[in-house]
């Protein structure tokens, strides 16, 4: 029972540093909420999942994306946080970075040709610099 109002004056708190917030960037409140998420996996892995869905709903409300840092912490299926080592699997396979969910079994599939390509470029024009020296 103690749990349960400790839990919901928790809420309650956040929901009113969203409310606070209200005219700011919701970039800073997303961050916020992933960010408690992250630091709430390890004792209390539902109140997690809870901040996600909350930050998940301010983005769709105010119609703003997720940023880049957060967007592969949060399964898109099931929508619970993905903490690597835990409930993840990270998997790196044909140029892709593969994260299974072990909640749902969802696999998010994320090509890293990018990255590799601005590796090569990046050695290339050092080579070419060595050269015309």
């Amino acid at each position: 029972m103690v749990f349960v109002l400790i839990c919901a004056n928790h809420f309650n708190s956040i929901l009113n540093i969203i409310s606070y917030f209200h005219d700011y960037e919701e970039d800073i409140l997303r961050n916020i909420l992933f960010e408690r998420a992250e630091m709430e996996f390890i004792t209390h892995p539902e109140r997690s999942d809870r901040y996600v869905e909350l930050a998940l709903k301010l983005s769709t409300k105010y119609n703003t994306k997720i940023p880049e840092k957060w967007k592969r912490r949060y399964c898109r299926k099931c929508k619970k946080f993905l903490y690597p080592g835990h409930n993840c699997t990270v998997r790196l396979i044909n140029s892709e970075v593969n994260f299974f969910c072990g909640e749902c079994g969802h696999v998010m599939k994320i090509p890293y040709r990018k990255e590799k390509k601005i590796k090569r470029r990046a050695k290339y024009e050092s080579i070419k610099k060595r050269n015309d020296e």
